[in-house]
Parts: structure tokens; sequence; C-alpha cells
């Protein structure tokens, strides 16, 4: 039965609403959604270079595979560790999930098998030792944030940050009621109350910490999600503004005529080639540059700071860096 989940605030509770950045909030959506067979239209160009890429690595096939089930579902809570700040570090929320007590991994997994029935081989292990196992989980997370997540981040944190931005400036404006009303369609504020439709379990105090804090993801779809662990404070992460934009090109034909000035003709071509991460041959063979010349250009540029480079198997995928990206449009204005 669908209950009506209310989510009551002292003073106290309100003064300690907060937003945060979680790398971690979208690994489990995006992993999901690459496993699963259902196809999305927004994610589409992100799912066509991620999906053989991880396929070649085997994380198709590994402990993520059986802690998120591509159905849909639970997915168990320590992998989503409360944000310190407000942009946590992908290493930082991994030390997190490798230093959770073995009763809360427990009984999030007990909570899963519930849900999908029996454990798996992995799932079996790893609620026998937690300790000893969930370093090899978060080399995993690691290795898949490497291949599917950080050659993209930059793209990611910048909608992010828009929809913060946006929503803070609504706050300071109109107040944190207002704020709570126009996050999510299912989202009421009421009478010093936060009240949620459609939520198959009740969220109170009770077994919620003091406050909130509200995590905008790009994958997570359409719906709320949320983590209630004690002492934390509930999360609520929502779907950000601006995801329909995220994997559409952007013209950077004046950018590139303005800055082949600065930065070289080469350089620039591959800055502008970079609108999606891609290794040195790939480059190579679209720019008619030879692969040693791309290497080179890329270390300056990486040097630079314009630059990221990160590992994919075997090969090396290079992405433009958020200052790049802001080069790019103080460029084409």
């Amino acid at each position: 039965m669908v209950v009506l989940a209310e989510l009551a605030f002292s003073t106290s509770d309100l003064a300690q609403v907060r937003f945060a950045v979680s790398p971690m909030w979208e690994v489990a959506p995006s992993f999901r959604l690459l496993t699963s067979a259902a196809a999305h239209p927004i994610h589409r160009p992100w799912v066509d270079q991620v999906r053989p890429r991880m396929g070649a690595a085997g994380l198709d096939r590994g402990w993520l595979c059986e802690l998120i089930p591509p159905t849909g579902g639970y997915v168990p809570d320590f992998l989503n560790p409360a944000p310190a700040g407000p942009a946590s570090a992908p290493a930082a929320e991994r030390d997190a999930i490798r230093a959770s007590p073995a009763d809360r991994v427990r009984q999030d997994l007990d909570h899963l098998a519930r849900h999908q029935g029996k454990f798996g081989p992995r799932l079996r292990a790893l609620h026998n030792d937690p300790q000893g196992l969930l370093a090899k989980v978060t080399e995993e997370i690691e290795a898949y944030w490497e291949l599917a997540l950080a050659p993209y981040w930059a793209r990611i944190r910048a909608v992010l940050d828009a929809d913060i931005l946006y929503r803070a400036r609504l706050a300071a404006e109109h107040g944190a009621g207002h704020l709570l009303n126009d996050l999510h369609a299912s989202l009421r504020w009421d009478d010093n109350a936060l009240r949620i439709a459609r939520r198959k379990q009740p969220l109170t105090r009770t077994t919620a910490g003091t406050g909130l804090l509200l995590i905008p993801t790009v994958f997570t779809g359409p719906g709320l999600r949320t983590r209630t662990t004690l002492p934390d404070p509930p999360q609520l992460a929502y779907p950000a503004r601006g995801i329909g934009t995220l994997w559409k090109p952007r013209s950077v034909t004046r950018a590139a005529d303005t800055l082949s000035a600065v930065l070289g003709r080469s350089r620039t071509l591959l800055l502008t080639e970079l609108e999606m991460p891609a290794s040195t041959t790939q480059l190579a063979h679209r720019t008619g540059l030879s692969p040693a010349g791309v290497s080179q250009y890329l270390t300056a540029l990486r040097k630079a700071g314009m630059v990221s480079a990160h590992r994919a198997g075997r090969s090396v995928l290079y992405a433009r860096t958020a200052a790049a990206e802001v080069l790019l449009q103080a460029a084409s204005a």
C-alpha cells in the first residue's frame, strides 16, 4: 500500500537543511542503467560509449552486479554514505563505505535479500566477512568510477552545480518552504513537515537523523530516492534541472577560431574534439594528427589543467576539465 510519508521539522532541523554533490549517488543508478535492457533517450550517448568498455573490463559481472540489481528496487544504504561537506571527493566516499560497521552492512544485505529472494555468492561472502571484503567492493567502485564517470564528471558536475545555484537563489528569495515545494512534484511542505507522496515506507524522525540533505543527481531517473540511516541526516536525491541538455553537442566553432591564436591550431582542435572523452588513437583518427603529436599536445593541455586522463581498461581516455569548459564558453561568447 502506498502511504504519504511525513517528515517533521523542528527549527533545528530546518536550520540543518543543506545541499551536497555526491559521486556515489551517481554510481548506483548509472550502473543500473548500463546493465538494464531498457533504453534511455537522454543518456544514450553516454551509454553507447561506456557499456562496451564496462563489458570489456568485466564490471558487468562483479560485486556491483550483485549489489545493484538491474531491475530496480533497493540499493544497500551503506553504498550512499552521507557527504560530509558540499561536494565529497569520490575517494572520501569510498573510504566511508570501507569503514561501514559490519552490523550495518549485514542489515542492508538482509534487506536486499528480501527484495531479491536470495544472495549471490559474492554477497554471501560479504555478509560473512564485511570488514574483510569491503575493500574489494570499493576497489571495483573505483574501477567503475574511472571508466564510466570520471571522464564525464566535469560535464555532470556543471549540471549539478547549476541546479544547486538555482535552488539556493530560490531559497534566498522565497524561503525554504518555497524551495521544498519546488523541488519535486511528489513533495509538499506544509505545517512544519515535508510530505512525500507515492512512498511505500513511512519516513519519520525516529528512523532518520536531524536536518535534511538534498542531493541533485543526473542518473536517478524522474523519481525521488531516499536514505535514512541513524545518526546521519535523511538524504533526499532528486533529478537535477538541465539533465536534458547534459549530452547535447555544444557549438564551439567561434571558440575554436578565437582560441587558435592563443593555444595553437592543433591544441584547440583537440579540445574541441573532446566533446566526449576519447583515447589518443581515436583523436588521431578524427583529427588527422599523428598519434605522437596528439600525445604531445595532450600532455601540454593536461599540464595546463585543461585535460584530464582516466584509465579505461588497457587504454586511457582524455576529457576536458571544468577549466577547459569555462574557457570554451568564454571564447564562444
